[in-house]
C-alpha cells in the first residue's frame, strides 16, 4: 500500500511534518497525544465549549477576501479562531497552528532578536484581572482573546464590552462568572503592545504552498484540491467520496457517532469558491465562504440581519463553517435557509462543466434529502440586492441565547407596492417540518392587500394550517406552532404602516437593548 504524503503545516517556529495521518484524526487529537501540548483542552469535542480553541493562519488570496471578514488581517496572513477537537489534521496543510504556549515566542522580538520573558498583553490581562480560576478553560479564553486583540490592534481600535461578549460567545466558564474576563479583555489594550510576529510565519508558509495535496492509505483516500477545475473533475470521478469543508457537523460525527467517513474530498483549499461579489443585481457568494464572511458580506445589505447573524453559532464555528456547508447539510432546524430562502436566494450547482441554478426553496426534496445529483456541488449562492421596498427579518429562538440550536427560526420579507400594499411575501421557517419551508397559504394571505392588523390576523390563522410540528428536547408542537404566529405579530409590530407607526428595535428585541 503506497505510503500517505505528509501533512505540512507551521507550528511551534517551524515547519511539521505528520506522515500517515488518518484524514479524521483531529487537531486536537494530534497536540494533546502525538505533540504532546497539553494545553489546548477537550470539554466537549463539539465545538461547543471553547476549551480547545486554537488560532490557524493561511497565506490571504486577496482576490477571494471580502473587505469587511472578522478574520484578523496580519501582514499577508488571514488569522481565525478554531474549534481544534473538530478540525481534522489534514485541513491544516499549507497553514500555521497557533496554541496558548506559542504566544510568548510568536510576539515580536526585542531590539536584539531576543524573545523576553514577558507575558502575552492577553496572558497578563488574565492574570491581573483574576480572570482564571479551575484554569481548564482558560487557554480557549486566551486565544480567542488574543484574536480580538490582533484585530483590534490592526484596525486601531478598542472593542466594547457587548463586542468581547460577542466574541467569546464561543467559550464557557463555569467558575467565574465571566465578569474577571470581560474586564480582562478590556485590560489587555491597555499594557505594552506586544503583536505577533508574522514574518517567519509568512516565510515558511510561502515554503509550503504547494499543489494539490492527495494521498492513499489506512482507510480511505483524502483528496485536497486548490483549483476549481481539478475539484469539479474530482467530484465527478469520485461522487461518493464525502464532501469536507469545515467539519462542523461531520466533526461530529466522527467524535460522537464514531462513524466512518470513507474517501475524503476537501473542499476547502479552493480560493475560487471562497469569493464575494456584486453581480447583475446580486450578491454572489461562493459555496466554501465561511459563515462568518457570509453574514457579514448580508448584514452590510441587510442590516436587520445583524441579531441572527452574531447568535449564529459561535465565532470558532462561523470561522470554520462554510455556507454551501450550511445549505447541503439541509438540517430542519438551521439558521442560514431561513434567511436565504427569505431573501430570494438561488443555487448555482455544478457537475463538471455544467450549471445549473435552482431556487433553494426548491432545493429540499424531504429530511436530508436535496436535489443534488451525483457528482454535483454547490458551486455558490446568488442573493438578490434588496430595493427600498423590502422589509426583512429574521427571528431565532432558542433555550440559550448564545450558540444554541434554535427551536424555531423565521425568515420573513415583504415587498411593497409605490401605494402600500403588499406586492410579494417571502416567509420561511426552520424547525416547523422535515426541512425549511415556506409558508405559500400564509404569503398569499397577505399578498395585495395592506399590511394592516386584519392582514395580520389571516396570515396567522393560515400559518395554523400550514406546519405540524414535532415536538422534541428543544420544543413541543404546540409551542412552535404559537411561536410561529407571535413571531408574524412582531415582524408587522416592526415593519406596519397605517395609523401607528412601526415600533423600534429597541421595544421589541432583547439583542438590541443589550447594545443600548
Amino acid at each position: 500500500m503506497p505510503a500517505k504524503a505528509p501533512i505540512r503545516f507551521y507550528h511551534d517556529g517551524g515547519i511539521v511534518e505528520v506522515a500517515n495521518a488518518e484524514p479524521t484524526v483531529t487537531v486536537l487529537d494530534w497536540l494533546r497525544e502525538a505533540a504532546r501540548r497539553k494545553g489546548t483542552k477537550e470539554g466537549c469535542a463539539e465545538g461547543d465549549c471553547g476549551a480547545c480553541t486554537v488560532l490557524v493562519a493561511e497565506l490571504m488570496d486577496e482576490s477571494a477576501l471580502p473587505a469587511d471578514t472578522n478574520a484578523v488581517r496580519i501582514g499577508r496572513l488571514l488569522v481565525r479562531p478554531m474549534n481544534a477537537c473538530i478540525k481534522f489534521l489534514p485541513t491544516l496543510d499549507g497553514c500555521a497552528l497557533l496554541t496558548v504556549e506559542d504566544l510568548q515566542r510568536v510576539v515580536v522580538r526585542d531590539d536584539d532578536g531576543l524573545a523576553d520573558d514577558l507575558l502575552h498583553p492577553v496572558q497578563q490581562a488574565m492574570v491581573e484581572c483574576h480572570g482564571s480560576q479551575c484554569g481548564f478553560c482558560t487557554p480557549g479564553f486566551i486565544m480567542t482573546l488574543t484574536a480580538t486583540y490582533e484585530r483590534h490592534c490592526e484596525a486601531g481600535t478598542r472593542p466594547t464590552r457587548a463586542e468581547l461578549s460577542d466574541d467569546l460567545a464561543g467559550n464557557l466558564c463555569r467558575c467565574t462568572g465571566y465578569r474577571p474576563i470581560l474586564e480582562a479583555g478590556q485590560l489587555m489594550f491597555d499594557l505594552p503592545e506586544r503583536r505577533i510576529d508574522t514574518a517567519p510565519i509568512e516565510r515558511a508558509l510561502l515554503e509550503i504552498a504547494d499543489a494539490s495535496a492527495h494521498y492513499d492509505g489506512g482507510r480511505a483516500r483524502y483528496w485536497a484540491p486548490r483549483d476549481l477545475d481539478e475539484f469539479a473533475a474530482r467530484r465527478v470521478a469520485e461522487p461518493d467520496a464525502r464532501l469536507l469543508a469545515g467539519a462542523t457537523d461531520i466533526g461530529l460525527w466522527v467524535n460522537k457517532q464514531m462513524r466512518e467517513l470513507g474517501d475524503v474530498l476537501y473542499i476547502g483549499n479552493v480560493d475560487e469558491l471562497k469569493r464575494i461579489e456584486r453581480v447583475d443585481g446580486f450578491l454572489r457568494i461562493g459555496s466554501v465562504t465561511p459563515l462568518d464572511d457570509a453574514f457579514k458580506a448580508l448584514v452590510s445589505h441587510w442590516p436587520t440581519l445583524n441579531e441572527v447573524y452574531m447568535r449564529f453559532a459561535s465565532p470558532p464555528v462561523r470561522h470554520a463553517g462554510t455556507i454551501g456547508g450550511n445549505i447541503a447539510n439541509g438540517s430542519p432546524i438551521g439558521d442560514g435557509p431561513p434567511t436565504l430562502m427569505a431573501l430570494g436566494a438561488e443555487l448555482v450547482l455544478r457537475c463538471g462543466e455544467q450549471r445549473r441554478r435552482i431556487a433553494l426553496d426548491q432545493f429540499y426534496h424531504d429530511y436530508m434529502k436535496n436535489d443534488l445529483m451525483a457528482g454535483e456541488f454547490i458551486e455558490r449562492v446568488d442573493v438578490p440586492l434588496p430595493t427600498s421596498s423590502h422589509e426583512v427579518r429574521v427571528y431565532k429562538v432558542s433555550k440559550r441565547y448564545d450558540s444554541d440550536i434554535s427551536a424555531v427560526c423565521a425568515g420573513l420579507m415583504i415587498a411593497r407596492s409605490a401605494c402600500g400594499t403588499i406586492s410579494q411575501a417571502r416567509f420561511a421557517f426552520g424547525g416547523m417540518a422535515a426541512t425549511v419551508r415556506r409558508a405559500p397559504s400564509a404569503e398569499a394571505a397577505i399578498v395585495g392587500s395592506d399590511w394592516s392588523e386584519i392582514a395580520l390576523r389571516k396570515a396567522q390563522q393560515a400559518l395554523l394550517t400550514e406546519f405540524t410540528p414535532l415536538t422534541d428536547l428543544r420544543a413541543s408542537s404546540d409551542y412552535r406552532r404559537r411561536v410561529v404566529a407571535n413571531l408574524l405579530e412582531r415582524f408587522w409590530l416592526e415593519t406596519r404602516n397605517g395609523e401607528l407607526p412601526p415600533l423600534p428595535p429597541a421595544q421589541t428585541s432583547i439583542y438590541a437593548t443589550m447594545r443600548q
